[in-house]
């Protein structure tokens, strides 16, 4: 059974390296505003529920319907109090989403020279010192591709999600190397397949922001968006994140093969919540960070 996913077409555009352990979590650049605001000057409103999985103490305050009516900011419950995050997107933000959205729309070209090299880069930073026999060999089996060629399998989400692999192995190796060889707990005898979850992880976490959308419809879209504007590399690190609490609930649950999407949803379902909690404004700060290693 594949649990490959697909979405549509692309346009070619420049890519990004990921950046170094230490450039990845401290580059920030300047924040978004977050105006606080009281319970007073924000009630909350009772019909919103625009998150699938809403924590009680998180509850947002006002209805969706209320989004692009010319308001700039929505409130969000931090620590009994409301806080608002604003809609409309400051520059930094524009630019970095920007980016990211063109990231997200790239195929995977296996004609492109600088993808062929990524993909080379991914099997090095897997298999240090292990000589890669071509881009189409039985080898790719043995990270957890479904065939020969691995180029297949990217139709998922695209060559972001290559991108999102080579960001792991090379900021979190060890976490990388741990899930990549199935290390720790007790392991399933039908194990799923490290790389092609890998990019299931990418292709869920572009729904879970939902950041194609024109106007923002969730408030995880909104908090990651202020992320974004602390981290470029927020989306990148919420994968990383994303991996190791998959196979953190694969373990806790004993999971196989084919309970993988429920796996997948459940680890969605917790992303979210941790995203919403309290003192949770960069993806750091998210408990399951600690995780990463």
């Amino acid at each position: 059974m594949s649990i490959i996913k697909t979405q549509g077409s692309s346009a070619a555009i420049r890519t990004l390296s990921p950046p170094s352990p230490s450039s990845s979590t401290s580059s920030s650049s300047s924040s978004a505003p977050r105006c606080a605001h009281s319970h007073r000057s924000a009630p909350p409103h009772p019909h919103l529920h625009s998150h699938p999985h809403p924590p009680s103490d998180n509850a947002a305050c006002m209805a969706p319907n209320w989004i692009g009516k010319g308001l700039t900011c929505v409130c969000f419950k931090r620590k009994g109090t409301y806080e608002r995050i604003c809609i409309s997107l400051t520059p930094l933000q524009e630019e970095r989403l920007g980016r990211l959205k063109h990231r997200m729309k790239v195929y995977f070209d296996s004609s492109r020279p600088d993808h062929q090299e990524a993909l080379r880069a991914l099997w090095s930073a897997a298999f240090p010192g292990q000589e890669l026999h071509g881009l189409v060999s039985d080898q790719w089996k043995d990270m957890g591709w479904q065939g020969r060629d691995p180029s297949t399998d990217f139709r998922g989400a695209g060559f972001i999600s290559l991108e999102n692999l080579l960001f792991f192995a090379k900021n979190f190796t060890r976490s990388f190397e741990r899930l990549l060889t199935k290390q720790g707990g007790k392991r399933a005898a039908w194990e799923y397949p490290f790389a092609v979850a890998g990019v299931n992880i990418t292709f869920m976490i572009m729904q879970m922001l939902d950041l194609e959308a024109t106007k923002p419809r969730t408030f995880v879209r909104a908090v990651f968006l202020q992320m974004l504007s602390e981290n470029e590399w927020a989306f990148d690190l919420l994968y990383c994140v994303a991996f190791v609490v998959i196979d953190k609930q694969w373990l806790e649950r004993n999971a196989t093969y084919m309970e993988f999407n429920d796996v997948l949803k459940s680890t969605r379902a917790q992303l979210e919540r941790e995203l919403l909690m309290d003192d949770v404004y960069r993806i750091e700060d998210m408990p399951s960070y600690s995780l990463l290693c």
